[in-house]
């Protein structure tokens, strides 16, 4: 099963979800090399993009030229959200996602980035002027993520879809929440359907969509073309092809345990540190290896050492310990 977003096809269509702070190159990298259909960039502030703000580096760093990543980009101008466009584009990006699903309170409310990410759908005929704005800049294909709304008075994800694929957009990512609902309660992935039956472009469940069980309901209640899968990686990248090989009769991927994940472990802690230099990568590098050691039950003291030790090579020994201590019995539940 693929899914085919203008001239590219995607597969499996089992996707990687834009994380802040999560979904980082090196993070995106190990995703892929397990195999997953797309993987998506953290969300850019397409201002602070195009201007090159301090602290947008990282993210900037968005794997141009490879047909399995999406730019997302986020605002609320016109103006800029083209003309990040267009730098992407430049630098070789395939594919150009734009964002209308983050609910995020500094992302949403007028007084931090300007009401964007799902701000944008309380105002559709705003929101239309952005994707107008990125499909009129670019020839790349231009996707959107969205939420089923604002609220539960405003169920209007139908209706952006459709204004959405009249305007040039190519692929529809869904989260089964609305805005004000951020994380709480379950995603209604029946609620996307409302959305599948209205285009005739691909459409992307997402929302606690956490493992090969999930996934399986989602498409079955969504009608949806593929899935896009956020907090069920962490600590587990190699979830996606997991879920991909049960789902569409591939060879299921063999879970690397033992030394195989201690080597797996330890090659993403180094990628972390040399892309991101020692300072802040120890800082980053916490919270990966903190879901590392959950899925494998590492003993609270053992835990806390890696995660606060700031000698790197420590941290390197501390790790086979950490990750070999529970290896007879690895813990397979989802991170909170």
């Amino acid at each position: 099963m693929t899914v085919q977003v203008a001239d590219l096809t995607l597969t499996p269509p089992v996707f990687l979800a834009p994380l802040a702070g999560i979904t980082d190159r090196p993070f995106r990298d190990l995703v892929g090399s397990f195999g997953a259909g797309l993987v998506v960039s953290e969300m850019v502030a397409s201002q602070e993009m195009v201007q090159a703000k301090p602290g947008v580096r990282e993210r900037a760093e968005l794997g141009f030229g490879e047909a399995t990543t999406s730019v997302q980009l986020a605002g609320r101008e016109a103006h800029w959200m083209a003309e990040a466009a267009r730098q992407v584009e430049a630098n070789g990006a395939a594919l150009i996602d734009i964002n209308m699903g983050c609910p995020a309170k500094k992302v949403t409310s007028a007084s931090g980035s300007g009401a964007s990410g799902s701000a944008l759908m309380k105002d559709l005929d705003h929101a239309l002027t952005l994707i107008d704005a990125v499909v009129g800049a670019v020839d790349i294909p231009v996707t959107l993520k969205t939420r089923l709304g604002w609220d539960d008075n405003m169920l209007n994800a139908p209706e952006l879809a459709q204004r959405a694929e009249n305007a040039g957009v190519q692929m529809l990512t869904i989260h089964g929440r609305t805005r004000c609902q951020f994380y709480k309660g379950a995603s209604d992935w029946a609620a996307i359907r409302a959305v599948k039956d209205v285009v005739g472009i691909p459409v992307i469940a997402n929302g606690d969509i956490v493992d090969v069980t999930s996934a399986t309901a989602a498409l079955s209640a969504s009608g949806a073309d593929g899935v896009m899968v956020g907090r069920g990686a962490q600590g587990k990248p190699w979830m996606l092809a997991q879920m991909a090989a049960e789902l569409f009769d591939g060879e299921v991927p063999v879970e690397p345990t033992g030394q195989a994940l201690v080597d797996m472990v330890q090659g993403h802690y180094a990628a972390m540190l040399s892309f991101y230099g020692v300072d802040l990568g120890l800082r980053v590098a916490r919270k990966h290896l903190g879901w590392y050691m959950d899925h494998v039950g590492t003993e609270a003291g053992l835990r806390r050492q890696v995660q606060t030790s700031r000698d790197t090579d420590e941290v390197m020994l501390l790790l086979t310990d950490a990750l070999m201590a529970a290896d007879e019995s690895p813990i397979n539940g989802e991170v909170a």
